[in-house]
C-alpha cells in the first residue's frame, strides 16, 4: 500500500474517521486505533514481517523494563543510604550498577541489531565468504533467501535509541507494551522514517485529541507537496536513472552518465523528501508532529553541512549514539592529547576525524548490504575526516590569501563545490554494484561525448522533451520554495496561512491539478527508501 495509491488515501481517511469519532471517554483509546492501523498497514506488505517486528518489540519492552528497574534501584538505594554511605562507597556502588546496566545494554543491542543483521546482511556475508572459498578451491555455502520486512532499519534504530536513552537515565520505561509497540511501528513513518525519539514522539502518540481543522489543512497540503515531488519530479527523473543504470553504464557516453547521475540527485531528493512530506502530513492530521528530516540540503556549504540537512534524524542518531560516545571517550581523549603533542593543532582533530570515519562506515552499512554502500559511506566520512584534520590549515590559508569565508562569493563557491562532491557520491549509490560505479565514474571523465545530445536524440534516455520541460518547471518551483525557506527561516505554510482563504485554496487546487495532470499521467514507482 504505497503512499501514491488510492487504497492508501482510503485507509488514511477511514483511520481519521475512526480516530476522531470515538466518543467521550473512549478517546483514551485513540492510541489503540493508531496501533491497529500500524499493524494492518504492515500486514498489507507481509504478515511474516509482523512476526519479526514483534520479536523486536518484545525484546525492547523486556529489556527496557530491566534497565528501568536497575535505574530505579540505583536511585532508591543511593537515596536511602545517602547519610550512611561515605562518598567513595556511593561512587563504588554507582560504578557497579553501571557495569550491570552496560552488560544488559550490550545484550539488548546484540539482540535488536542481531535481528537486523541476520535478515539484512546474511546474504552479503556469505557472498564474500563464498568468494574467498572459491578462490581457495573450497566448496561454498548456499545463500538463503531472506525476507526484508518493511522499515526494519528504521524501527530497529528507533528501538535502540529508546534502550540507550533508558540506559543513560534520560527517560523512564513505558510499562504498557501496546504503547511501546505504537512508538516502534507508528504507520506513517514505518516505510522510510523519520527516526523518532521516545521523549518527543511517544507522548504525542498516546495523547487524547479532538479534530483540529488547522492540523488537517496543514497535513493535507504537506501530503500534496510530497506527491508533487514524488509524482512529477522523482518518477520522471527516475526514468532516466533506470535507463542509464539498469542496462549497464558501458552502453552510454560519459556525458549521458553524468546526466543520469544528475537525474538521480533529483529523483532521490524528490522521492525521499517527498515521502517524508507525506509521512509528516499524515501524522499532522492526527495532531502528531514528526521530526523534520530535510532542510534545503542542496544549499549545503560542506559535506558535514549536507549531512546536517539530509536525512537529519539519521544524522542526529549517529551523532548522539555513535560519534559523541566514541570521540569523547577516554581512549580517544588520550589519543587526541598524544596526537596534539606530536602533530600540534592537526593532531587535536584526530578523534573527530576517526569519529567521522566510524559514523559513515556505519551509515554505509545501514544503507545496504553491498560494497558500494560501504564505499559510499567511507567517501563521505573520508571527506569529513580530512576537513576536520585540515581545519587549522584552512584557517591559515584564509588569512594568508585574504579570503573572507563569510563573503557571498565564497558562500556560492562552497555550495557549488559541495554539490559536485555530493554528485560524485551518487556514483557509489545508484549503480548496480561497485564495479559498475567505478566504470561510470571512469567513463564520465574519459569519454564525455556530446553526440547523443547534438543529434537531438534525448529520448534515448527515457524521457520526451516535454518531460524535461516539466522537470525543469518542478525543479524551479522547489528551488524558489527552498530559497525562501533558506533566506527567511520560515515555512511556506506559515506565509500562506496569513493569506486570504480564496488565494490559499486557489494555490492548493493548482497544486492538486498539476499532480493529477502531470503526475498520475506517468507510471509511479515505489519509494526508494522503503527498501532500507
Amino acid at each position: 500500500m504505497s503512499f501514491t495509491t488510492v487504497s492508501w488515501f482510503l485507509f488514511l481517511a477511514a483511520g481519521l474517521l475512526i480516530y476522531y469519532l470515538l466518543p467521550g471517554k473512549c478517546r483514551r483509546f485513540q492510541w489503540v486505533v493508531l496501533l491497529g492501523m500500524s499493524l494492518f498497514y504492515l500486514s498489507t506488505f507481509s504478515w511474516k514481517g509482523i512476526l519479526l517486528l514483534f520479536m523486536t518489540i518484545f525484546g525492547t519492552y523486556a529489556g527496557g523494563r530491566v534497565l528501568d528497574y536497575l535505574n530505579k534501584t540505583e536511585k532508591e538505594t543511593v537515596a536511602a543510604n545517602k547519610a550512611a554511605w561515605p562518598r567513595e562507597q556511593r561512587k563504588a556502588y554507582r560504578a557497579s550498577m553501571k557495569k550491570k546496566k552496560r552488560a544488559v545494554l550490550i545484550v539488548l543491542m546484540l539482540y535488536v541489531f542481531g535481528i537486523l543483521a541476520v535478515i539484512k546482511y546474511t546474504g552479503f556475508v556469505l557472498e564474500n565468504v563464498n568468494a574467498i572459498l572459491a578462490a581457495l578451491g573450497q566448496s561454498t555455502f548456499s545463500i538463503p533467501t531472506m525476507l526484508l520486512p518493511l522499515g526494519i532499519s528504521f524501527y530497529t534504530f528507533q528501538s535502540a535509541s529508546y534502550l540507550i536513552d533508558l540506559y543513560n537515565g534520560k527517560i523512564e520505561a513505558q510499562k504498557n507494551i501496546g504503547k511501546l509497540a505504537l512508538f516502534v511501528c507508528f504507520f506513517p513513518q514505518l516505510m522510510q522514517g523519520p527516526i523518532g525519539r521516545f521523549d518527543r514522539l511517544e507522548p504525542q502518540l498516546i495523547q487524547e485529541r479532538r479534530f483540529d481543522f488547522d492540523n488537517f489543512e496543514y497535513g493535507l497540503i504537506r501530503i500534496g507537496w510530497g506527491l508533487f515531488k514524488k509524482m512529477i519530479l522523482a518518477d520522471r527523473a527516475g526514468s532516466v536513472t533506470a535507463t542509464v543504470f539498469s542496462a549497464g553504464v558501458g552502453n552510454y557516453h560519459g556525458f549521458q552518465i553524468a546526466v543520469g547521475i544528475l537525474m538521480y540527485s533529483i529523483q532521490l531528493y524528490a522521492d525521499f523528501s517527498g515521502g517524508i512530506d507525506i509521512v509528516i502530513g499524515a501524522a499532522q492530521m492526527f495532531g502528531i508532529t514528526m521530526d523534520e528530516n530535510f532542510r534545503q540540503p542542496y544549499f549545503s556549504t560542506s559535506i558535514s553541512d549536507f549531512w546536517r540537512r539530509w536525512h537529519i534524524t539519521l544524522g542526529t542518531w549517529m551523532k548522539d549514539y555513535i560519534f559523541y560516545p566514541f570521540s569523547l571517550s577516554k581512549s580517544m581523549s588520550k589519543l587526541g592529547h598524544w596526537a596534539g603533542k606530536k602533530l600540534g593543532r592537526f593532531g587535536r582533530g584526530l578523534p573527530i576525524a576517526l569519529g567521522d570515519l566510524l559514523v559513515f562506515f556505519v551509515v554505509g552499512i545501514w544503507h545496504g548490504a553491498s560494497w558500494k554502500y560501504i564505499i559510499y559511506g567511507i567517501y563521505n566520512g573520508g571527506i569529513m575526516a580530512f576537513s576536520s584534520f585540515m581545519a587549522p590549515l584552512y584557517r591559515s590559508g584564509f588569512e594568508k590569501f585574504h579570503i573572507n569565508p563569510k563573503s557571498r562569493g565564497w558562500h556560492i563557491f562552497q555550495i557549488i563545490r559541495t554539490f559536485i562532491l555530493v554528485q560524485i557520491s551518487w556514483y557509489f549509490d545508484i549503480p548496480n554494484n561497485l564495479s559498475e560505479g567505478n566504470l561510470a565514474l571512469k567513463l564520465t571523465f574519459t569519454s564525455p561525448s556530446f553526440a547523443q545530445f547534438t543529434n537531438g536524440d534525448i529520448a534515448a534516455l527515457g524521457l520526451l522533451k516535454s518531460d524535461y520541460l516539466i522537470l525543469l518547471f518542478g525543479c524551479l518551483v522547489i528551488f524558489f520554495v527552498s530559497l525562501y525557506k533558506e533566506r527567511t527561516g520560515k515555512q511556506v505554510r506559515e506565509t500562506l496561512a496569513a493569506k486570504p482563504l480564496a488565494l490559499r485554496w486557489t494555490l492548493y487546487l493548482l497544486m492538486l491539478l498539476s499532480i493529477l495532470l502531470l503526475g498520475w499521467a506517468k507510471q509511479t514507482s515505489g519509494f526508494i527508501y522503503a527498501n532500507f
